[in-house]
């Protein structure tokens, strides 16, 4: 009788121990589903670095984010992939994944990664399986096109009248010559580089529309966020938008921060 009575307690108690452990688990699984954002990564576009995104970071900071901002090689798409990619791996989920111009393609490959829980384009491509920058921003041709120039090794260098007038004809001279100055150069591969598997057709995402952009046609920009069913902004600014508009840029983002991270 008393074997019996120990037996039943003992079963109890492990019943017990495993609805607490399973209350626990459950409990962890909400919290980590539902956890806010506090990564931002950003990504760069084509003729461009990381310092791009210099007016954004400390508006971003400022909020209590932590920003990395990609240093993607520009040489092909699979090395721009493969270096955002690196960048994730050493971030604690969620991520926020931010991409400019061609960076929009880039973050539409490498945002499959489970840690990233949202996109948002900054007048950036938007591409579906199969598609490219380049076949996109070519679809709709804009001023930028005759400004671009080749080289012998495949990469594309853009003029100085082409950086003034229609890459950041909103920014100050001094800014223009510094950008015409620390441009880089942008492989041709990497522009025509198909995505595989597109990110946006399972995490949400934001867009932000530059209605006075001369190098990725506004239209597009504004067909490609209905597309992939975004929420979508539209600011007055030149293609480099971070650079002209960094609050607008900041509160998208933020914004974006708050809500995927409670999706």
């Amino acid at each position: 009788m008393q074997l019996s009575r120990f037996v039943r307690n003992v079963m109890t108690a492990c019943a017990m121990l495993l609805i607490v452990i399973g209350t626990a688990a459950k409990a962890t699984a909400q919290e980590q589903s539902s956890a806010k954002i506090k990564t931002v990564l950003l990504v760069h576009g084509a003729w461009a670095d990381g310092s791009s995104w210099a007016k954004v970071i400390p508006l971003l900071e400022e909020k209590g984010l932590h920003v990395v901002a990609v240093q993607i090689p520009l040489t092909s798409f699979a090395d721009d992939v493969a270096a955002t990619q690196r960048a994730l791996a050493l971030e604690d989920g969620p991520v926020l994944l931010v991409g400019h111009s061609y960076g929009g393609a880039v973050i539409t490959e490498a945002g499959n990664d489970p840690k990233v829980a949202g996109l948002v384009y900054v007048s950036a491509v938007a591409p579906d399986t199969g598609e490219s920058a380049f076949a996109l921003i070519s679809s709709v041709p804009t001023p930028i096109g005759s400004e671009l120039r080749p080289d012998n090794s495949g990469f594309l260098k853009l003029t100085p009248k082409g950086v003034a007038e229609d890459f950041a004809q909103d920014l100050s001279a001094k800014e223009i010559a510094v950008l015409t100055a620390t441009q880089v150069p942008v492989s041709v591969a990497a522009m025509k580089g198909e995505v595989t598997t597109p990110a946006w057709k399972s995490k949400p995402s934001w867009y932000i529309i530059a209605a006075n952009d001369r190098a990725i046609s506004p239209e597009l920009e504004a067909a490609q966020a209905k597309k992939i069913g975004a929420t979508a902004t539209t600011v007055p600014s030149c293609h480099v938008i971070m650079l002209a508009q960094p609050a607008k840029v900041a509160g998208v983002i933020f914004d974006a921060a708050s809500k995927a991270g409670s999706k």
